[in-house]
């Protein structure tokens, strides 16, 4: 196969005829891994456990809705104009007054509005990483982290977690390792609360030597918290930006605690990286949309955030317990999985034997979906790991997609001890990011 920037071969045909003007950097973009199954797993009839996808029920719509059309009516002619790279003034200030509940003191002027917290991703990744570079990143990870870092050509080094979080000592090794082999590592990539895919949350106790281990070998931290306030509990973390404000990049969204839809989300930087990044975003896509941010804003400003963050948490926690308890009681022997305190998602091991990339189409056919692990790993790792997504179906359509799920499993069980383990594949990697695996 001719790879992008690489002529074809005499008389070779490709279905792609732009296919040698591609920049070499295009090779490693591959889709996500159910995007092909997307319009299938999208059915009424299918219970989707794949996406990250907001439970929007619960917002108070009616009242939302006069909010918007009060704006456009009174501030029309400066939502729907051009505004600035850097983002809403007034908003930029709000968003301090939301990180101040992690304990994080920021300033409105280090605050880049970002169209998602995606973009913020993509802009840190670009205007810190060269060809070759190394990130390293929890494993497994964020697909659209994962598929960033890849896009800017960065090779991704792993670290394992525990129930815990990030193990800080193997860490410390994975960053000696590269030191040894004379490899740049340029940052490394978290998220401390409730993680995306793994559901665990990074203990206190452990922050503070993580910080300080890449503060000794020149390393900065990336930190991605779109899930911080959605602890089940009530209880928030001190976010690592809070710990260590030089060293700390730090992403937010309100995609989870508001409405994704209107994809408004931010970076706090240190100063100097702050005006880096309004140069990339202006690059990129000149300004976030105004309209958006002002109705971010307008919501912020008079209506109980907190009250509807407290509403998301009690929802995402009877979603959490209805998954739970239907994994105890559905699931095959030597599967095993995470309870999250928090956040959106449950991470599961199946038994050994079982390919869950495999598996998808058939699990599809019998009218589940969920996200195979190997996505969420940049060196083809998690055949045996999947994420369940409890955030958006009702609980009964839980109960009932794992119910679905844990049949699919058990009748490749079957199979393999019928026919024995699954053919050798091609390992997957990072992917590009979509809402089937946000």
């Amino acid at each position: 196969m001719t790879m992008p920037g690489q002529p074809a071969k005499q008389g070779a045909r490709s279905l792609d005829p732009h296919l040698r003007r591609y920049a070499a950097r295009t090779a490693g973009m591959t889709a996500s891994e159910i995007r092909a199954l997307f319009a299938v797993a999208s059915r009424p009839e299918v219970v989707s456990l794949a996406g990250g996808m907001p439970h929007l029920a619960a917002l108070p719509l009616e009242s939302l809705s006069a909010e918007i059309g009060e704006l456009v009516a009174s501030e029309g002619l400066v939502a729907l104009q051009y505004g600035s790279a850097h983002g809403v003034p007034l908003l930029r200030e709000q968003i301090c007054d939301v990180m101040a509940l992690e304990g994080i003191n920021g300033h409105p002027d280090d605050v880049v509005v970002t169209v998602g917290s995606q973009m913020g991703l993509d802009m840190v990744t670009r205007i810190f990483c060269d060809p070759g570079d190394v990130v390293i990143a929890e494993g497994p990870s964020y697909v659209g982290a994962l598929g960033s870092f890849t896009a800017y050509q960065a090779q991704v080094v792993h670290v394992a977690m525990d129930a815990d979080g990030l193990v800080p000592s193997l860490l410390r090794e994975a960053l000696e390792s590269c030191k040894r082999a004379g490899q740049r590592v340029k940052f490394l990539y978290t998220i401390p609360n409730f993680h995306n895919p793994a559901g665990v949350t990074l203990a206190v106790s452990r922050r503070a030597e993580i910080l300080e281990i890449c503060r000794s070998y020149g390393v900065l931290v990336v930190e991605d918290n779109p899930y911080g306030l959605l602890g089940f509990d009530g209880q928030t973390y001190p976010a690592l930006r809070s710990m260590d404000p030089d060293n700390v990049v730090y992403l937010g969204s309100f995609s989870k605690t508001f409405a994704a839809g209107l994809r408004v989300g931010w970076v706090l930087a240190p100063h100097a990286v702050r005006e880096k990044l309004v140069l990339a975003a202006e690059s990129a896509t000149l300004c976030p949309p105004t309209l958006n941010q002002m109705i971010v804003s307008r919501y912020l400003a008079t209506q109980d955030w907190k009250g509807q963050i407290k509403t998301y948490r009690e929802a995402y926690r009877e979603r959490r317990d209805a998954a739970i308890s239907a994994l105890e009681q559905h699931m095959p022997q030597g599967s095993t999985w995470n309870i999250p305190d928090g956040g959106f998602y449950v991470w599961v091991t199946v038994p050994e034997g079982i390919d869950t990339k495999a598996m998808l189409p058939r699990a599809v056919t019998a009218r589940v979906a969920y996200a195979s692990g190997t996505g969420f790993y940049a060196d083809g790792f998690g055949s045996r790991q999947l994420r369940i997504s409890y955030c958006y179906p009702t609980p009964e359509r839980i109960r009932e997609g794992v119910r679905r799920l844990a049949n699919v499993i058990e009748e490749e069980m079957q199979l393999h001890a019928t026919f024995g383990a699954t053919p050798g594949r091609q390992l997957s990697g990072p992917q590009t990011p979509s809402p089937d695996t946000a």
